[in-house]
């Protein structure tokens, strides 16, 4: 069976009673933003006694156009999310595109996340399940919830046990995603389950090549989301969305992070 959640190292205030965070910009859009951001969500934490992880793409490898945004720079952006876990003493995430990517970015982070479109691919899985750091899967839009079990499989069969799924929504149609709770309890007998509440509201494949969202559902989806068993909430969130370089379409406006946070709460509590 995958570890326990409250493994994860420089992780704080874990206790069975609340649920993960993990939330952040969708990318490193610069050196100095990240950290700015990560300080609000780690002080609303701390005053929350809420557990976090700080999220960021070092680098955008899947996107609709080739004008998009995809990065600063590996290097740069690796060395960013370095310092807000140094700064901050709190665990990481980013995503991983190849497996000669992972022990690259394992050096900086603690948690690596294999992309939904990515979750087959078996050296990838191998690769970064051989780091020895935490991997979170995100469930293809394409799979089934019992389909995860033999991605996950392919981590523990390299010798690490310390696995995380995340639902984020299965392809309803050409442009648009729907979450399916009937399979949390599936994949919480897998592993800890996170709930991605910002790309489940995507709207792919516009004529446009730009994706779109559905932001104003984010608070319907994350309380659904805990009332139905999900252990971790994944959030991508931004002080502005509009001006964000990546995935602005879907992101939750940092100010109305907080007050999401205390309703989930409530709702935990209460189970």
């Amino acid at each position: 069976m995958p570890a326990s959640i409250s493994d994860i190292p420089n992780l704080r205030h874990w206790h069975d009673n609340a649920f993960l965070l993990i939330a952040g910009p969708c990318a490193i859009e610069n050196e100095t933003q990240p950290l700015e951001i990560a300080n609000q969500i780690f002080q609303m934490a701390e005053e929350l006694s809420l557990s976090f992880v700080f999220k960021a793409s070092y680098k955008k490898a899947n996107r609709s156009r080739s004008d998009s945004f995809t990065g600063i720079g590996d290097e740069k952006a690796l060395a960013v999310l370095s310092k807000v876990r140094d700064t901050l003493q709190i665990p990481c995430i980013t995503d991983i595109h190849t497996a000669e990517e992972a022990q690259l970015a394992a050096d900086h982070v603690d948690i690596l996340q294999i992309p939904a479109f990515l979750c087959r691919q078996t050296e990838l899985l191998q690769a970064a399940g051989e780091t020895g750091k935490w991997i979170n899967i995100k469930k293809g839009q394409f799979l089934s919830p019992e389909s995860m079990r033999f991605a996950v499989d392919k981590i523990l069969d390299s010798g690490n046990d310390r696995v995380l799924i995340t639902e984020r929504g299965t392809t309803f149609g050409y442009q648009d995603l729907v979450v399916d709770f009937r399979g949390f309890p599936e994949m919480k007998a897998m592993a800890p389950l996170v709930l991605d509440c910002t790309h489940s509201l995507q709207r792919p494949n516009q004529p446009s090549g730009v994706t779109g969202g559905r932001p104003t559902l984010i608070e319907t989806l994350a309380k659904a989301g805990i009332a139905a068993g999900a252990d971790a909430l994944f959030i991508e969130t931004h002080p502005n969305p509009a001006e964000a370089l990546s995935d602005g379409a879907n992101m939750l406006r940092l100010s109305d992070l907080r007050p999401l946070l205390e309703k989930c709460l409530a709702i935990k509590a209460v189970l």
